[in-house]
């Protein structure tokens, strides 16, 4: 389904621009990608955080997202606009959750969490078209990263060095 692109009015709202991503859910093609490319350098700054304060701040990202995609969506007037790529980006942290350290992880990370995005393995496309609002926006992208983390995990633990 193609949508209107997003509004100028991004660039004057706070809260939407924070929803779309600094501004990168206005990309022409693959707004979720370019999403999810300001993930990497956030969870750069996260990657040196202990197992609790990582998740716990995920965790704030996370309920955050949901009224910032709320918001988002109401004023876009359509539910999960393309353009909206808070979701994206905790997404990739709940993928890179526990994951191994390194450039490499990061990419392999940011290939299998746009991979399960895309294709929606049961239940994520049920998730992505029964559940609404802000917490609908963002509960598929979070059930996509954990399936992203558990292939990250097995392919660390399965690959020879």
């Amino acid at each position: 389904m193609r949508h209107a692109p997003l509004p100028a009015t991004i660039w004057r709202d706070p809260i939407m621009l924070l929803a779309c991503g600094l501004g990168t859910g206005a990309a022409r093609f693959a707004p979720g990608t370019f999403g999810t490319l300001v993930a990497l350098p956030l969870y750069w700054l996260m990657s040196g955080l202990a197992v609790i304060p990582y998740a716990l701040l995920t965790v704030v990202l996370f309920i955050i997202g949901v009224g910032l995609c709320s918001y988002t969506s109401n004023k876009l007037g359509v539910h999960d606009h393309p353009g909206i790529v808070w979701d994206e980006i905790v997404g990739y942290l709940v993928t890179m959750f526990l994951a191994p350290v390194g450039i490499t992880w990061m990419l392999v990370g940011f290939a299998l969490f746009r991979l399960f995005d895309i294709w929606k393995p049961w239940p994520i496309r049920w998730l992505d078209a029964k559940v609404a609002g802000g917490f609908g926006i963002m509960i598929d992208d979070v059930l996509a990263g954990i399936y992203a983390a558990l292939v990250l995990q097995l392919l660390y633990y399965w690959l020879p060095y």
